[in-house]
Order: C-alpha cells, then sequence, then structure tokens
C-alpha cells in the first residue's frame, strides 16, 4: 500500500472543532470512560479501523453507539461467529431473481460490509475472533484498500467515513480462531477493562432509577468481589448489578421490606436481616448465571456467592468495628 492510499483514507470531513464538539455530546451519554471516549474517537477520526478488547459489559457497545449517533455516522452490526461467511458478510444474489435473469447487478443483496462501505458507516464486528479465518481476511481488504470486487457487480469504492471496528473478550477462548497477523497489523487496539467502584454506582443508579444509595452500594460491591476471586475464571460485570439492584428494588416493594437511605460510601453495618435477605435472593437470581468457576475450583456459583454475600454483609463490616 502507497503512501497516497493512506492519506486517502483519513478523509472524514471532520475539523478539530467538530471533533471536541462529537467528544462533548458523546460524554453526555456515558459514566466515565473519558480517556476510552478520547481514544476510540481520535482513531476513528484519523480514519483507522479499532479493535476494541476487554470482558463483556464494559460500554464498549455504548461508547461506539454514542460516537456513531453523535457524529450522524450509520452502525451496522453483525456478530462473529462460525456462521458469518464471507457470502453473508458482502452480500449474495437474490436466488428467485437470479433463476429469471442470472446472475447481474440489479439482483445483489448487498450485506453489511458493502452497506457500510457504501454509505460511509462504521459496521461492528462483535466477538471478532469467533468468525471464521477467511470471513477476516474479507475484511482485509477492505481494511486495506478501502475497496472490495464483487462479481457480477464491480467495485465498492468505501465512502471516507467507512470504518471497521471489532470487539473481543479476551478472557474466553472456547470457540474463538486465531487472529491473522495480517488483520492485526491494520487495527489499532484499545483495551477496555471495567471501571471503578463509584463509576459502575453511576451507570447503576442511572439505569435502574433506583433511590436507594444503600442497595446501589451493596450490588455494585457484590457484583466487583465476583471479579476477585481466585476461583472465578471470569465474574459478572456492571449487567449483574443492574439486575441485582432491579430485582431486589422489586422483591423489597412485593415483601413490604424499606430500603435503607443511608449513605452508600457508610459501610453496611446493622442493616435489617429482611433487607440482607432480599439482596441474598436477588443476588443468586441475578448473578448465578455470570460466575464462571475455574475448573479446578471445589465451588459451585451458589457458594462462592453465599461466601461474597456473607462477606460482604456480615464479616467485613464486624472486622471494621472499633476495637
Amino acid at each position: 500500500m502507497d503512501d497516497s492510499t493512506i492519506t486517502g483514507s483519513r478523509v472524514t470531513g471532520l475539523d478539530a472543532g467538530t471533533v471536541r464538539e462529537v467528544r462533548a455530546r458523546v460524554a453526555t451519554h456515558l459514566v466515565g470512560r473519558e480517556r476510552e471516549t478520547d481514544l476510540l474517537l481520535a482513531a476513528v477520526a484519523a480514519g483507522r479501523d479499532v479493535l476494541l478488547e476487554g470482558p463483556p459489559g464494559t460500554s464498549k457497545s455504548t461508547l461506539l453507539r454514542s460516537i456513531t449517533a453523535e457524529w450522524g455516522i450509520p452502525l451496522l452490526f453483525v456478530e462473529g461467529n462460525a456462521d458469518l461467511t464471507p457470502t453473508r458478510l458482502v452480500g449474495h444474489h437474490n436466488p428467485a431473481r437470479v433463476l429469471r435473469e442470472d446472475y447481474t447487478a440489479d439482483n445483489f443483496v448487498p450485506g453489511p460490509l458493502v452497506e457500510a462501505m457504501r454509505q460511509g458507516g462504521f459496521l461492528y464486528v462483535e466477538e471478532f475472533n469467533r468468525a471464521p479465518e477467511d470471513t477476516l481476511n474479507t475484511l482485509l481488504t477492505a481494511m486495506a484498500e478501502r475497496r472490495i470486487t464483487v462479481p457480477t457487480v464491480g467495485t465498492v469504492d468505501a465512502a471516507p467515513t467507512f470504518r471497521v471496528v471489532a470487539s473481543m473478550n479476551p478472557y474466553d477462548a472456547v470457540g474463538t480462531t486465531r487472529m491473522p497477523t495480517s488483520v492485526s497489523d491494520r487495527m489499532c487496539r484499545l483495551a477496555v477493562d471495567y471501571q471503578d467502584a463509584e463509576a459502575e454506582r453511576g451507570i447503576v443508579g442511572r439505569r435502574t432509577g433506583v433511590e436507594s444509595p444503600r442497595l446501589i452500594a451493596d450490588a455494585v460491591a457484590l457484583t466487583r468481589a465476583t471479579r476477585e476471586r481466585d476461583d472465578v475464571r471470569q465474574g459478572s460485570s456492571v449487567r449483574g448489578a443492574i439486575d441485582v439492584a432491579l430485582v431486589a428494588a422489586q422483591l423489597a416493594a412485593m415483601r413490604g421490606v424499606p430500603l435503607p437511605d443511608e449513605p452508600s460510601v457508610a459501610p453496611p453495618r446493622g442493616l435489617p436481616e429482611d433487607y440482607t435477605a432480599v439482596v441474598w435472593d436477588a443476588v443468586m437470581l441475578a448473578l448465578s448465571g455470570r460466575v464462571h468457576l475455574d475448573e479446578i475450583a471445589e465451588q459451585t456459583p451458589e457458594g462462592v456467592l453465599r461466601e461474597i454475600w456473607e462477606d460482604h454483609f456480615l464479616l467485613q463490616p464486624a472486622a471494621a468495628e472499633p476495637g
């Protein structure tokens, strides 16, 4: 690829002032993620394709949707799996019309890659490393040349704002394929990890509307604890905390249990047993399917969650008592 091709791919139609305006509007959709927003927006504004790497529930899709919505760019989503063949990605000819007309450009049904290239949209490939290698190689041509050739259709040139953005979970190797070096060499990589507790409390509060700071704090603390144990291969994302808060609030309303109104930063001392029982039931429902144990773990997900619940509501407050 020569320098003229590289330079041409950076034509985005965005000046620095426009990028700053987009950045300010994107920030209204998110809690935290300032650095990740800056890096992703800078990469796509510079004409680069990007790989977002991180565990589920770390706002990768939310961040990308916010940027494309505020930029006014179409977002075409595809899920990477064994069924994502080059034909499904690029497009196909309408079988009924082929029987009548033979293969022509008029009966070609464009796939998400061709649609994104023509519209100047972002093609978002989730679970990128689950797509077959020949499909990744099809994307390679689009990323490297900003054009592809489709038989009977001709050459499809990408509009200036076309980007390929992919995501993958680095902790899940089951059913994945090795990413070719030629593909990774053409993508910027942005590692996206879990946010801190304060940001996650903000997310849960915004997403649930729960007004009890104590419940939000407990839901976040219990969920974050699933990520910190040696016997857990992968714990729950903030989505688990959202579900714990929502389910616990509903259970409390059904059972007539008042939700504590104490500050979220206070240790969970002396809380009513009916409240902690509500939280336990919500934790079991919301988190037991999200806790993935290490292969050699002797516990069950339920046993792990019970230990986390007891540690949070009984052991830690007792250890923090004066004297």
